[in-house]
Order: C-alpha cells, then structure tokens, then sequence
C-alpha cells in the first residue's frame, strides 16, 4: 500500500477552520465542566455543593446523549416543514441520529451556511453545538437549586432541550424563520442566556423558594468562585470566538471585543457598587455579577460591533443589570419568585439588552465573511448608529419577544410533566435541612472520610 496516496482528509476540510472548532468547542465545554460546577459550588451553601456539582455534571451528560440521538438534527438539520405559513415550515428540523459513520464524518452542511460552506465534518459541529445546548439547562440551574428534586433534574433537562433549546436555536442558527427575517445572534443572548434567565425565573416560580434560612447565607467558598470565574472568562473565547466557524478575522475581533466588554462590565459593577451603595464599598462577588453581565450582553453582538461597541455594550448591559438587581428586584414578581443565584438578570437581562444592542451598535464595516474581493463584507450587521434605520432593532426585538414567551410557556409545560412523572418537584423540608448527606450520601467537605462513614452505618 502506498501510504503517501492516503488521504488524511477530504478536499471541502480546512484543518485550521476544523482544529480551531474542537479547540473552542472544548473551551465552552469547559464554561460548564469544571466552571459552573466550581462557581455554583462556591455560592451556593456548604450543604448543597455536592448536589449542585452532581446536576452539573449529569445535565452535560444528558444533554449529549440527546444531542446525538436527534436534538442536533432538529436545531440544525433539514427543516420539518410542518406546513402552514413559513413561520411553520421553518420552526424545526427533522430528528434523526449522528450514530453511523456517513452523519459523523460527511462535511457539516445546515441551512445556515448559506454564505460559505463549513470546513469541518459534521461531528465538529455538533460538539461544538451541543457544547452550547448543554450550558442553557446549566444555567438556569442556578435559579433552581437548595430544593429541586434530583429525580426531577434527571427529566427535566432531556425535556427541555426537546421541547424548549432546539426550536430556539432552529429559528435563531439553524435557518429557521427569525433568521431568515433578519435577526442575528452571534453566540447566543437570546437562544441561550435569556432563554436561561427566563427558565430560571418560571422554574423557581414553579417550585417554590428555599427554607427560610437558606435564603439568608452567604456563599460557601468565594475562591471556587474566584476559579469557576476565571475558567468562565476564559472559556467564552471559545464560546463567541467559535460562533464565526472559521478561524479568520472576525474570530480574533469577537475575542478581543468578548473581553473589553466584560473588563468594562466589572469595572462598572465595581464602581457603581462603590458610588451608589448604602456601604460604598468593593465587593468581590459584585465583580463577578459585572463580569457576567459583559461576557452574556456581548455575546449576540461579539462579531458584529467594533472596540467602541464593545465598550458601550459592556457598560449599558452592566448599568442596566446592576438598578435591576438592587431595585427591580424589591418588586412583584421577581420580589415573590425565589431565583437562587439571580440568574434572571445577569443571564435574562444582560442576553435581552445585548441582544438588542445589535440593533444599535453593530458596525456594518465588521465583516464576519469576506466577500470574493477578500475586502468587502459578504455579511456583516448595522446598527442605527451607522444605518440610522431601526429594522435591524425590531428584528431583534420581535425575536426577543419570542423567546421570552416561547421560552416561559415551554418550561412551565416541561416542569409540571417533571412534577408528574417524579411526583413532586421539591425535596421534603426534612432533607432541605440536611442537604447534600441526605441527598447523595456525600459531603464536600466532609468531618470524617467517605469510608468511614459508610462502614458506621453498615453496622447499624
């Protein structure tokens, strides 16, 4: 055999475009595992770090397995064609597999891919996607934990991205009718972070808050915080510097503008915490509160807008959040709905108001595909700052009133099928109080070992 006739790859693959897409696929992976499971277990109480850590890490899990067996197919696949009007006939995509060879290894085709081919096999891009798919439900968690039943989680999540993730996605990414309409979202504010933010709220409504005194601690470990963060941080470079599916230009642009904003975002929530507080004073988990508020309301416009875009969306997103968080918090609803970790408005708020900040800031010179010329845009977004037409706004406004009302009614519909099929929705009060040991036989910081503790009670 003649060994340098072989072929490592197909003519249509690019590996830079198909390394650079494991590499940021593998960075949004990391956003959920280990840093969501590090962030959520350094905020929430000592008695839920396990608990919380484990629904992490099974919430990955079970969104893959549906990925694979037909979520990705409906987001990104052939649409259904459910018929009607072309709202319908673009709502959904078929299910199918990527279990056999032909769907893993044949080159990624979608019908958002419109402009250029994609470079890399279809099994690229679904990791890349189910990387994304796999945060929403994470998440959302936020707003959920210190009482929702584990049972329930183990349903939840399959349900929700069946039902809820990939028609948001198919309308936004997969060509679906929003897309062909107009609305853009670089990486993901509508389809994932206010997505998130309203689950969070409608599922805390649905279950009900934490004990009394669970709601008065404060976080159990501020340096898993300061770890899961970073990790965060970092991994959003593969979060929007992915979103492009090349490695050219504009992936470098939404990298860098991805971090200018959120460096504005926390120097914003710092200084207004130290301006505008009764305690006029710094704090650590408010920073982070700014961090988040940059990385989510930069993330539909990363690509789109320029530095001083970034900058501006940094800022409004943060300054918008921050008077929510301190103030709109205090009324009805969100004063009577028991959201754990205020996912509603760093991830809901931040993904609305950066959603819609395209349809202001995003510089029609920011060329996301070149055109044959190699110079021209052959796609690229304007904002009314340099359009002074406002279509591109109420583009993206009628797709956030979308996903805001999809969203709400398709997890309240998922939620109350959970609470049938596991027969309630909320621990006992008797297991709230002990947490983690009662749940799961295991403590993160446990007084004396594993073993031990086990040989005790095989005694008994």
């Amino acid at each position: 055999m003649d060994l340098l006739a072989n072929i490592p790859y197909p003519e249509w693959l690019n590996p830079g475009d198909n390394a650079w897409q494991l590499i940021a696929a593998t960075l949004v992976g990391l956003m959920s595992i280990p840093a969501l499971a590090v962030l959520y277990g350094g905020l929430v109480q000592k008695k839920w770090i396990v608990n919380t850590m484990l629904m992490v890490f099974t919430g990955f899990s079970l969104t893959l397995v549906v990925w694979v067996l037909y979520g990705y197919n409906m987001a990104f696949g052939t649409a259904a064609h459910l018929g009607g009007n072309d709202f319908f006939n673009n709502l959904v995509g078929v299910p199918h597999t990527l279990l056999n060879a032909a769907s893993s290894q044949g080159q990624a085709v979608s019908d958002t891919n419109t402009v250029v081919p994609f470079h890399f096999p279809t099994a690229t891009l679904a990791y890349f996607q189910f990387a994304f798919a796999a945060i929403t439900p994470l998440l959302f968690l936020g707003g959920l934990v210190g009482r929702l039943k584990f049972k329930a989680w183990l349903v939840i999540v399959p349900l929700w991205i069946s039902v809820v993730y990939v028609v948001n996605a198919k309308l936004m990414w997969g060509g679906g009718f929003f897309a062909l309409k107009g609305a853009v979202d670089f990486a993901g504010g509508f389809v994932i972070h206010l997505s998130a933010g309203v689950a969070a709220f409608v599922g805390a409504a649905i279950i009900g808050p934490r004990l009394k005194r669970d709601r008065t601690t404060v976080p159990s470990n501020l340096m898993m915080v300061a770890i899961g963060a970073g990790i965060l941080w970092l991994g959003w470079n593969g979060f929007n510097g992915g979103a492009p599916y090349y490695a050219g230009a504009d992936t470098g642009s939404a990298i860098l503008n991805t971090n200018l904003a959120t460096a504005v975002g926390v120097l914003t929530w710092v200084f207004m915490d130290m301006l505008l507080t009764k305690q006029k004073k710094p704090m650590f988990l408010g920073a982070i509160n700014g961090m988040i508020c940059g990385l989510v309301g930069i993330t539909p416009s990363a690509g789109f807008v320029n530095g001083l875009g970034a900058i501006a969306v940094g800022f409004l997103c943060t300054f918008v959040v921050w008077f929510a968080w301190n103030y709109l918090s205090r009324v009805r609803p969100f004063s009577k709905v028991d959201d754990a970790l205020g996912v509603v408005f760093t991830h809901g708020f931040a993904g609305l108001v950066g959603g819609l900040a395209v349809g202001l800031f995003a510089d029609p010179k920011m060329a996301v595909y070149l055109a044959d010329d190699g110079k021209s845009a052959a796609f690229s977004v304007g904002g009314w700052f340099y359009t002074h037409s406002f279509h591109q706004l109420w583009e993206q406004f009628l797709a956030a009133a979308w996903v805001i009302g999809y969203t709400a009614v398709g997890t309240a519909i998922v939620f109350y099928i959970a609470k049938v099929i596991v027969r309630g929705l909320r621990e006992t009060d008797e297991v709230l109080e002990v947490g983690d040991l009662a749940m799961h036989d295991e403590e993160a910081f446990p007084t004396e070992t594993f073993a031990e503790r086990v040989s005790a009670l095989s005694r008994h």
